[in-house]
């Protein structure tokens, strides 16, 4: 069985995120890099995390972004877009 990904672009501010998703155990990655190690700051990850959280399926995706443009913030908010 062939594993589905889907992609998509979110845009803040200056920052364009682009993303992928696919059906995993909750990693998140942006720029190659863990999402916490990313961001620095707890408020950033429960933003980028909000959309799965409200939706129920925290946990349960795999998440690969790759990020350019603008600060931290509006990156995050790319992703979560």
């Amino acid at each position: 069985m062939a594993q589905t990904q889907n992609y998509g672009t979110g845009r803040r501010k200056n920052a364009i995120a682009r993303v992928w998703i696919k059906p995993g155990e909750g990693k998140i990655t942006i720029n190659d890099r863990d999402l916490k190690e990313y961001l620095g700051r707890p408020i950033l990850e429960i933003l980028v995390k909000s959309p799965l959280v409200h939706l129920g399926m925290d946990g349960r995706f795999d998440i690969r972004a790759l990020t350019k443009g603008g600060g931290i913030s509006g990156q995050a908010g790319a992703v979560r877009l």
